[in-house]
């Protein structure tokens, strides 16, 4: 029975007609729920012909197949990283595609080709070369998916708003995120050969937030992993649950000077910068002008610390205690509650230095006391004035004295003053969705620290949130960089797969498996890191030899295993290079440089035209699709270098990203310019709602992929 719930289609019966059989529940659902059935069926990466023996043994060839129906939403990279780990750990089985008899895959490869794009395969970007006419050569008839019509995005929100005001449904175009076929007749020449291996292209969604537009890191979406879910996890649990640590995590323990948030951070954060990150007369005097325009002057009544040189923070070596986490330098915990009504401080040892009332400058019209903790009662007695606890502040912060907060910018805002060093929990226990997003402190404490603050109805303790940071902050230093970060809470693909062993079934059993990472310069140092062999390269062309080198096997070798590895990620980057999807080339010879290629992004734009009509940064037609038949071509050598049983992946791992970096530079230097204050209408970068939907529309295509997958 469970043979007739699939069809399959060989890349001969490209048709995709149903045969007279059966289908399961899930292919039933599908055809009820669509309107429309899809007319490409069932399918599968498999050739007609079935593959009973590899390498002279009969074996159980493994095959990929998805069942007819529409897909609710693109794949994920996340889906490819799931179908990895379902064929070789303890991955679950995909929902998206079915893998028949997964324990008997031998080796997956995953090559990841920035520049390839799903515009390239249905004529939205021709890959054509140019005529002796000098006209482009005809395109061949495009790739669509079933019920794809010419309508842009714009044709399509008028004609769903059309019938919105009709009172009928919107059209069905879950379609579009179903794979298409793919073969020679319908793919211009120089990506001809894709056909000759895979028969279909996915869209893939690359990771990212649409809310704050950002995309995120394709390569950490595969090779960086979750750990699986326990019996013991319960997503019903309310508040933040305890921190997951990766297997073998080993804590460093750290100076608190490595914590001290840096000048860029300061101003991303919205701090003040003292006067001491300025070692020009001309910086001096332009900072000092944009505090006055933006009423944080001394004559606003804002103060700053006693600190004459960034060096004058740096205590000599006979002063510093070996292995003192503090580094000889003095730490105090601060917090302020309520506009600074009231304000407390605690040393390194948790001891009160300041816990003061403070007298408002204007009245209090609501006091909200279940947040604040003040009371109408407690404020009637007090004299003490805002300057009075600036200048024991003063007297406290010497240059060596570190000031440690949660979104301290608000605490120093509140009192008016300004110092340079600062320790942020908020900036040093990222949130996991990355900035602008900022975790609370009462969950920061949940999380790591599984103690309950400001859970009263009395309000909140300034003492108590200060001794909470102390405590988070002595945790960090203990623990190192890496520890309340999504690097710890994540482990490498590599360990995870390390923790499996090869099935009796396949050669060598028993043993754990393996990975390696091929990659334009110095993998060792970044994702491959954990891998059992990490090859650096200096073109395209070296990537295609080293996985060869890394599957098969490589004698002059020695860091290779014995018959090659079970995992090979690799990275083939000259497409991209070529459509500016990336402006540094990495250094072969230093690991830690690179050399610029193109211009900055705010520079560029893909939409630049010159005087005559052509685009100033678009690769001339020649150049593009000798560049794409290349690439192309070197897919095809590491496919052809693959012994069967191997689970190939290819992704491209975003969209066309450069529209991002332009609108985010300008974003970046609208922020710098407004936050010293300048006029609205004098500003050289000013960002409105049209810039905010260009950007936002600009992310959204940015994660829109491509994918391929096949079995050799």
């Amino acid at each position: 029975m469970g043979k007739d719930r699939k069809r399959k289609i060989s890349p001969d019966d490209q048709t995709g007609q149903p045969t007279p059989q059966g289908f399961g529940v899930a292919d039933t659902l599908s055809r009820l729920q669509s309107d429309n059935p899809s007319s490409e069926g069932s399918n599968g990466s498999h050739a007609s012909k079935k593959r009973k023996r590899v390498d002279g043994e009969k074996v159980k060839y493994p095959d990929l197949t998805y069942a007819d129906g529409k897909l609710l939403s693109p794949i994920r990279i996340a889906d490819l990283q799931g179908l990895l780990l379902y064929c070789f750990a303890d991955g679950i089985a995909p929902q998206w595609i079915s893998m028949k008899h997964s324990g008997h895959v031998r080796k997956v490869v995953v090559l990841m080709v920035p520049g390839l794009e799903m515009g390239m395969f249905d004529g939205t970007i021709s890959v054509q070369r140019e005529s002796a006419t000098g006209e482009q050569e005809t395109q061949e008839p495009k790739m669509n998916a079933p019920g794809d019509t010419e309508e842009g995005p714009k044709d399509e929100h008028a004609a769903d708003y059309e019938r919105w005001k009709q009172g009928l449904p919107l059209p069905d175009r879950s379609h579009r995120f179903n794979p298409r076929s793919i073969t020679r007749e319908n793919l211009p020449a120089p990506l001809q050969p894709l056909a000759d291996m895979f028969p279909h292209i996915w869209p893939v969604k690359a990771p990212g937030d649409n809310k704050y537009n950002k995309v995120h890191s394709p390569l950490q979406a595969i090779l960086m992993s979750a750990p699986p879910k326990t019996k013991n996890d319960d997503s019903r649990t309310k508040g933040a649950r305890p921190a997951k640590v990766e297997k073998g995590f080993v804590p460093k323990r750290t100076p608190i000077t490595a914590f001290v948030t840096s000048r860029e951070d300061l101003l991303e954060n919205d701090f003040i910068l003292h006067p001491v990150f300025f070692t020009s007369d001309d910086e001096k005097c332009s900072q000092l002008e944009a505090r006055r325009r933006g009423g944080q002057s001394v004559e606003d009544g804002w103060v700053d610390t006693q600190v004459p040189t960034l060096e004058s923070a740096q205590p000599p070596d006979a002063e510093i205690e070996s292995g003192s986490v503090t580094a000889g330098r003095d730490v105090f915990a601060l917090d302020c509650e309520m506009c600074i009504t009231e304000g407390g401080m605690v040393g390194w040892d948790g001891e009160v230095v300041l816990d003061e009332l403070v007298k408002p400058a204007r009245p209090v019209i609501n006091y909200l006391t279940r947040y604040s903790g003040i009371t109408p009662e407690m404020l009637e007695p007090v004299t003490t004035t805002l300057h009075d606890i600036q200048q024991r502040l003063l007297t406290l912060l010497t240059p060596r004295a570190i000031l440690v907060g949660h979104s301290l910018n608000s605490d120093l805002t509140a009192l008016k003053l300004v110092h340079p060093f600062i320790v942020d929990t908020s900036i040093i226990y990222p949130h996991p969705r990355g900035p602008p997003l900022k975790c609370s402190l009462k969950w920061l404490t949940q999380k790591y620290q599984n103690k309950q603050i400001q859970s009263g109805m009395a309000g909140h303790d300034s003492i108590e949130d200060a001794r909470a940071v102390l405590e988070l902050v002595k945790l960090k230093c203990e623990k190192g960089e890496r520890w309340g970060t999504s690097d710890v809470s994540n482990e490498s693909i590599f360990r995870r797969l390390s923790r499996s062993t090869r099935p009796s079934h396949l050669p060598r059993p028993g043993e754990e498996r393996t990975g390696a990472v091929v990659d334009w310069g110095n993998p060792e140092r970044g994702f491959g890191a954990q891998a059992t062999v990490a090859i650096g390269c200096r073109d395209d062309d070296a990537v295609v030899k080293g996985v060869s080198a890394v599957i098969n096997g490589d004698e002059s070798n020695p860091s290779i295993p014995a018959g090659g590895v079970d995992f090979a990620w690799a990275r083939i980057r000259d497409l991209e290079y070529l459509r500016g999807w990336c402006s540094r080339l990495p250094d072969p010879n230093n690991a830690n440089e690179s050399t610029a290629l193109f211009p900055p992004p705010e520079e560029t734009t893909p939409t630049t035209t010159s005087a005559n009509g052509d685009s100033t940064d678009l690769p001339q037609p020649d150049v593009l699709a000798d560049t794409v038949s290349r690439t192309v071509s070197n897919i095809s050598r590491i496919y052809e270098s693959l012994p069967p049983c191997t689970l190939f992946i290819v992704y491209s791992g975003t969209g066309d990203p450069r529209e991002v970096s332009r609108l985010q530079s300008i974003h970046k230097k609208h922020r710098e310019e407004f936050r010293s204050g300048k006029p609205w209408d004098q500003l050289t970068y000013k960002w409105t709602d049209v810039e905010e939907q260009a950007l936002k529309k600009a992310c959204e295509r940015a994660r829109d992929g491509c994918g391929f997958m096949c079995i050799k």
